[in-house]
């Protein structure tokens, strides 16, 4: 990525001519506050299943870029041996797979060198779908980060359309730009060279530029246009939250096509920003560091590049592509699978848990058995449910025993249905204290049935009037828009001898009340007898909101944690809890 800002305003033309059909997702869009949501919302339909691309084949291709870097002089810098053998090496796999492949020369470039593009034979030459990435370093360093991982990702999509060769209905063109570390200067030239005829073909130009930053985060560009849709709505289904790209905006090569009024969007990782609080505890990492600590430097090899991220970017971008290019038929079946959150720690002698959350990405919903592999010595791992229709979720128990080793392993978690999705939690076991910690809260996702929740009839649903945080159920109090209590509680017995005791939950409050200044439903959160919390209509928001609690005064007791949602006469406010967590350690 360029190391500087653009100053010129980007421009952006209304979108038109491409149709983005989406898959049915289970994380969907939090309604905007003071909007009455109507049940039920029939999901959209879904399309032909995009293929898993293999993080190991997009790290071979990195291997390949940081040796053809160490061959010449250590850096891949346009113009250099290193980056024309770069090219070389993406033109020699892409023609031997059946690719129209140039190269454009960029005559104006600081470091006259050459563009790469390379068209598939189908779909209709007016309706072209642009996927692009930077292929050269700057001259510090091999720049695997930045940016052989947006260029590797894209060259294996390309070879894995090939080999399934669909049926497209859009024509796909790949992009990979030189110049780009002097200024944008390869995809400038390129942009520049087409007429405007050319120009209007292009129905959406898509970025990838850092995509496995290890401190990274989840960031796509102009994340809630329609552009953006298919990028999002992959990361949505894994659970991921993702953000605007804030840091990258005018510093990629996107930048030229939106001056031009062709629509964008894109992945990032992350360059040298600083993680926030509020992020790390999203995606884990390290708050108030930087997403790519190795970002133009030297040490940007194949030792700086985050796997996980590295595979989450590489199949959005192939569900994207078949999204927006490949031709319906039946779909696949196929889910996605994720653990949240992906790092916990425990003591011996205690346990902890975390949410395995499941979603249909094709076809139908199907049947998925869970089971867990990588666990240290004395430590069980159990599910509750073992399976689970994709599209639910799982509550996962660890448990260390007095003897169980102590450090930091990983913990693979898998999902075997008609295909294997795995994914990876983080735990690191300490020594034996008197503090018996961790997650008390039983079912806190809602998505083992009502035990041992106590509920006011409905309360605990997937009705897809609200949307679940996680998974597909939660617990939706009032939202009738008439004189209603509904009540949600749960007996927690509290261990004795913890440092820290922090309740927590998330909360979405929708309302169709138009005042500014009278509570007239509202939501009442009591630990026993006492109130820690009243929430009304005058606290809608768009969105969950995470709500904590130092309950640190109920060590050693057990008492009933409680939500009563109280809805006056008329105009309905619903407040949706999921994610309902007590953590003591």
């Amino acid at each position: 990525m360029r190391g500087r800002t653009l100053s010129a305003t980007i421009a952006l033309a209304v979108f038109t001519g491409m149709t983005v059909t989406l898959a049915a997702q289970p994380v969907t869009a939090s309604p905007i506050a003071g909007t009455a949501v109507a049940r039920p919302i029939a999901a959209p339909a879904a399309v032909l299943a995009a293929p898993d691309i293999s993080v190991a084949n997009v790290q071979a291709h990195l291997t390949q870029f940081n040796s053809i870097a160490t061959s010449n002089g250590g850096n891949r810098r346009a113009g250099s041996a290193g980056y024309t053998a770069s090219v070389s090496y993406v033109k020699s796999r892409l023609q031997a797979a059946g690719y129209t492949v140039t190269e454009q020369n960029c005559s104006s470039c600081t470091y006259p060198s050459n563009n790469l593009i390379a068209e598939w034979p189908g779909g209709p030459t007016d309706q072209v779908v642009m996927f692009g990435a930077h292929l050269d370093s700057v001259s510090a360093g091999p720049g695997i980060n930045d940016n052989a991982t947006g260029s590797a990702t894209l060259l294996e999509n390309a070879l894995v359309l090939a080999a399934q060769n669909p049926t497209m209905t859009k024509k796909v063109r790949f992009a990979w730009w030189t110049d780009e570390e002097q200024g944008l200067n390869g995809s400038r030239f390129y942009v520049n060279s087409l007429s405007s005829t050319q120009r209007g073909y292009i129905k959406g130009y898509y970025n990838f530029d850092m995509v496995g930053s290890t401190n990274g985060g989840y960031f796509i560009n102009r994340v809630t246009s329609t552009t953006a849709a298919p990028l999002k709505a992959y990361w949505d289904s894994l659970g991921l939250q993702p953000e605007e790209n804030v840091e990258g905006q005018g510093r990629s090569d996107d930048y030229y096509f939106q001056q031009a009024g062709i629509l964008t969007s894109g992945y990032a990782a992350g360059a040298s920003a600083r993680k926030t609080s509020a992020q790390a505890a999203k995606w884990g990492g390290t708050a108030n560091a930087a997403y790519d600590p190795c970002y133009h430097r030297s040490c940007d090899t194949t030792s700086n590049v985050s796997a996980t991220v590295l595979n989450r970017a590489a199949d959005g971008v192939a569900y994207a592509l078949w999204q927006l290019a490949v031709g319906g038929g039946t779909p696949t079946n196929d889910f996605s699978l994720a653990v949240n959150p992906t790092s916990r720690t425990v003591a011996r002698g205690a346990s902890t848990t975390a949410t395995v959350v499941t979603a249909t990405t094709s076809g139908s919903a199907q049947t998925v058995s869970l089971s867990a592999s990588g666990a240290p010595s004395g430590v069980s791992v159990s599910f509750s449910p073992t399976s689970v229709t994709s599209g639910g979720s799982s509550t996962m128990t660890l448990t260390a025993s007095a003897s169980a080793a102590t450090g930091t392993f990983a913990v693979t978690i898998t999902g075997t249905g008609s295909v294997t999705r795995s994914a990876t939690l983080t735990l690191t076991v300490t020594g034996t204290g008197g503090c018996a910690g961790g997650q008390v809260i039983g079912n806190g996702g809602f998505e083992s049935g009502s035990t041992p929740w106590t509920a006011s009839s409905g309360v605990i649903t997937n009705d897809s009037g609200q949307p679940a945080r996680t998974g597909s159920y939660k617990a939706w109090l009032d939202g009738y828009g008439s004189t209603h209590t509904d009540t949600l509680s749960q007996s927690v017995t509290v261990p004795a001898g913890c440092a820290s005791y922090t309740l927590a939950f998330w909360l979405h409050i929708d309302t169709a009340e138009t005042t500014t200044s009278t509570a007239y439903d509202k939501l009442t959160v009591q630990v026993g007898s006492t109130t820690l919390a009243t929430y009304s209509n005058l606290n809608a928001a768009g969105g969950y909101v995470q709500r904590t609690f130092n309950v640190a005064a109920y060590a050693g007791q057990t008492v009933t944690l409680k939500f009563t949602g109280t809805e006056d006469s008329s105009l309905q406010t619903s407040f949706v809890l999921d994610d309902v967590t007590l953590q003591a350690s």
